[in-house]
């Protein structure tokens, strides 16, 4: 199997856990511990233009106290919102854009920077530091380390950022977890909102495309929210609408469908002499 096929079929098998993970939070909408008002709040805004405040305090992996600007000034980043003891979601953000990244020409470090950011004010530096060598080995790109950096903060800081890019979440006491959705966010050099890319998986294309217009200056336009269709949430009835709720099952019964066919005409496709 060549290594662009072994790819494709990583892909797939991201997607169609991504499928799976939507699936279970929907079916076990009934045991939500989150009010109504805090799920219907829940989103992922693009405040696009919008100047992030590059005088804000955080900690960088290491420990060290320093300043949102510090990584901006001279080439385009893409800002990353989750927290790293998450189990599910922003683990596959994470892998989607680690794995869309190997694909670019453009390197991290050098053309762009990328800047994750937890919103759990009670992460620390270890685990940052965890993230980051496991993210770095994961990218494999000479020059990784200094150009995808880990941030842990206080919790004035990080909703004032979030607020910015408009990135909604809320805890969970009972699961002791964040809601939130997926995606990312491309800044340009001076700190102004760009682009906003959705979901779990980035490709090459879409990411470089962006970064470019982000390195121009260009703020792009809005884009579809697919992925966030199950956080359409009706605090009156304490449901999900009916109409998204049948959508996204018959998205993710057509996802598995399809996998399943490409997966088996992949199989059964004669290797190359």
């Amino acid at each position: 199997m060549t290594r662009q096929r072994h790819k494709q079929h990583a892909r797939w098998a991201w997607l169609l856990l991504a499928v799976l993970i939507v699936w279970e939070d929907i079916s076990s909408v009934g045991a939500q511990a989150l009010s109504d008002s805090a799920l219907a709040q829940i989103d992922f805004a693009q405040n696009l233009g919008a100047q992030i405040p590059l005088d804000l305090r955080f900690q960088d992996e290491t420990g060290k106290r320093v300043r949102l600007g510090d990584y901006f000034g001279s080439k385009p980043v893409i800002l990353v919102l989750g927290y790293y003891g998450c189990p599910m979601l922003c683990t596959l953000v994470l892998n989607g854009l680690a794995e869309g990244l190997q694909d670019l020409k453009w390197r991290a470090g050098t053309e762009f920077d990328v800047v994750s950011v937890s919103i759990n004010p009670k992460e620390g530096a270890p685990l940052a530091a965890a993230k980051k060598r496991t993210y770095v080995k994961r990218y494999g790109r000479s020059g990784a380390a200094e150009g995808w950096h880990f941030l842990t903060g206080k919790e004035p800081e990080i909703q004032m950022l979030a607020r910015t890019v408009g990135f909604g979440y809320r805890f969970d006491t009972v699961t002791q977890q964040y809601a939130h959705p997926s995606g990312v966010v491309i800044v340009t050099a001076q700190g102004k909102v760009a682009k906003y890319l959705f979901g779990v998986m980035f490709p090459s294309r879409d990411l470089y495309d962006s970064l470019r217009d982000a390195g121009a200056n260009q703020i792009g336009s809005p884009i579809q929210r697919l992925v966030l269709l199950c956080f359409h949430y009706n605090p009156l009835t304490g449901k999900y609408s009916g109409t998204i709720m049948s959508l996204v099952r018959m998205f993710s019964l057509a996802t598995v469908v399809g996998l399943a066919v490409l997966i088996l005409r992949s199989a059964r496709r004669p290797k190359p002499a």
